[in-house]
């Protein structure tokens, strides 16, 4: 089944042009799948019956897998058997009536205004470190930008004279996203006082630098912002995603369009956006009273 995983691979990355990190996403999820049934005697995907694959599904239940990561399984799974079929590797498609586990509406976690402020003003900006991850974290929280799209901006990506950034997101879909002042003034201070010392003799155009004067990955800049966290000593668990979702949720506090955020956050479709109107749920109180006829 390896070889078969590897040919589809190659066929989403070069028919379908999904994007490296979804490219590796599916190639980790069916990895696991090929292992459980080699682990069971199947090395052949035409042995799999419908059964081995609920089988499958239940192993990463008990392994306390969320449901979300279960489903994203599930998809690879059954993108990858529709594949084997069309490429006559197997007689019929066992996934298709396999249904995706429903979803639990877990709620993201988020950040309130004053957390995200005491975790923007723990960098050291005296240093060229504190300069980098100032003006990192304020760019992320001001546009919302997933730590991928973050980490791959290049330096004429952002345009501070007119206040707005490039950024490519899923599926290499490009938008633009406004850059508050507040930013603007980290990125100038970066790009003028910090980023050449990282650079120091070497080229590179990638806008954010390690000390070694290359591109800043997701995971170095997951570790910059735990960091962060445990000195402002919040107890919430943190991750760079939590930033994105913080960003849309205090928009909306303060009566931004869902659409606006939809556009914002770049999603396809505005049912992944609308998550974020049960988060408040105070506010939605407050536009009852004000607008029912009988509050």
């Amino acid at each position: 089944m390896k070889e078969q995983i590897k040919e589809f691979l190659d066929y989403l990355s070069i028919e379908r042009g999904l994007s490296k990190n979804t490219l590796e996403s599916y190639g980790r999820d069916l990895g696991k799948y090929a292992a459980y049934f080699k682990k069971h005697g199947i090395q052949n995907p035409d042995g799999i019956k419908r059964q081995d694959i609920q089988n499958f599904l239940m192993t990463l239940k008990d392994s306390k897998l969320n449901a979300s990561s279960i489903a994203r399984n599930l998809v690879a799974i059954k993108v990858f058997h529709r594949y084997l079929t069309t490429q006559r590797y197997v007689k019929e498609d066992v996934t298709s009536v396999l249904e995706t586990p429903k979803l639990w509406k877990t709620l993201p976690d988020v950040l309130d205004l004053s957390e995200v402020e005491a975790i923007l003003e723990k960098p050291n900006t005296l240093k060229k470190q504190g300069l980098r991850d100032r003006a990192a974290l304020e760019l992320m929280y001001a546009t919302g930008m997933r730590v991928s799209e973050l980490v791959n901006l290049k330096v004429n990506d952002v345009h501070l004279d007119v206040g707005f950034a490039r950024c490519i997101g899923k599926g290499q879909k490009e938008r633009i996203i406004p850059v508050g002042r507040k930013a603007i003034e980290a990125l100038q201070k970066y790009l003028t006082k910090a980023r050449p010392k990282f650079l120091k003799k070497g080229e590179s155009n990638a806008l954010f630098l390690t000390r070694l004067g290359k591109p800043m990955s997701r995971q170095s800049f997951w570790m910059v912002i735990k960091r962060y966290v445990r000195e402002a000593r919040i107890k919430k668990r943190v991750t760079p995603h939590t930033f994105r979702h913080s960003f849309a949720t205090h928009l909306l506090q303060r009566g931004a369009d869902l659409r606006v955020v939809q556009e914002l956050l770049g999603h396809t479709n505005i049912s992944t956006t609308q998550i974020y109107t049960h988060i408040d749920k105070e506010r939605l109180k407050q536009i009852h009273r004000k607008f029912h006829p009988r509050p």
